[in-house]
């Protein structure tokens, strides 16, 4: 049974629910094609039956589950093409706007987020993915918004919760997790240094490793 944290009452109890069970995707706890019914998830999250559905509802429109008929959702199984997409849109979008961003940060500035690439590397050290998760989404997203574009940002969180629609438990597992942590400290090197073509190629090839632990073809680094 996956592990689902209580949430308070409050007047954005649908957004949390909707953010914890996303979370629960993300991190392989809620698996691909498994399925979950509204009453179930009010009683583990001790709230009424509606802020539930409304954010089940919230979830399918935005491709996390699927409504099956008098049973409930069901966790979408993203397909190769679906993640191919995903990563394409992300090295697209990610890719120049790292690269942009050479040379423009301060001292400071990288040392702050210096401090939240080792945390990725503690986590990944550690095997704790939901840890390791969110301080990529912190690093990369925090990173994203010195470029100045708030849509920009939006645009990639939500093609990053697309991606960690894979089940990708088993990449702590794998050899190439430790690799891809140190990473973030050449990025920062990158942007220090003010190496745009680099860090754009570095950014795009890093982003290319999510498809291969995923197992879909082509995309392997």
């Amino acid at each position: 049974m996956f592990l689902i944290q209580k949430v308070e009452q409050g007047s954005t109890l649908r957004d949390r629910i909707a953010q914890s069970l996303a979370a629960a995707i993300n991190t392989g706890e809620l698996a691909p094609g498994a399925l979950v019914t509204v009453p179930t998830l009010a009683i583990r999250f001790e709230v009424s039956a509606t802020p539930v559905r409304e954010a089940m509802l919230d979830l399918e429109q935005r491709g996390f589950v699927t409504a099956v008929r008098n049973k409930g959702f069901r966790v979408t199984q993203m397909s190769d093409q679906d993640l191919r997409e995903v990563i394409e849109l992300r090295q697209l979008l990610e890719a120049p706007t790292m690269g942009a961003l050479a040379g423009t940060l301060d001292a400071d500035q990288i040392e702050l987020w210096r401090s939240v690439a080792d945390e990725i590397s503690e986590h990944a050290r550690q095997k704790d993915l939901a840890g390791f998760l969110a301080a990529d989404r912190r690093f990369h997203l925090g990173i994203l918004a010195l470029h100045g574009s708030s849509r920009l940002v939006d645009m990639v969180g939500e093609l990053r919760a697309q991606t960690r629609m894979v089940s990708i438990a088993a990449m702590m597992q794998s050899d190439e997790l430790w690799g891809t942590a140190r990473e973030h400290h050449v990025m920062l090197d990158l942007l220090a240094n003010g190496d745009s073509a680099a860090l754009s190629e570095l950014t795009a090839n890093h982003l290319a490793t999510v498809a291969g632990w995923s197992g879909a073809p082509g995309e392997t680094r």
